[in-house]
């Protein structure tokens, strides 16, 4: 008996999602760095703004991963 190929799509899948994964956080942090070196080079006038406008949007999502986690 052969698997089924639903089986075999999924466990390809299963393989490849930490890959995908890898590469999402990796270009993330190269968007983070660059984006980090820019805002220091236009002074401290903007880093505070920037850092609550940063600030927000890491508390947002991870009110919404919470939230998503309990459905």
């Amino acid at each position: 008996m052969g698997s089924s190929p639903t089986l075999a799509a999924d466990a390809i899948s299963d393989l490849l999602l930490p890959a995908g994964q890898l590469v999402i956080g990796a270009l993330v942090l190269v968007t983070l760095v660059i984006s980090t070196l820019r805002l220091a080079r236009r002074g401290p006038t903007r880093m505070g703004g920037a850092l609550l406008l940063t600030g927000g949007a890491v508390i947002g999502l991870a009110v919404i991963g919470y939230l998503v986690q309990l459905l």
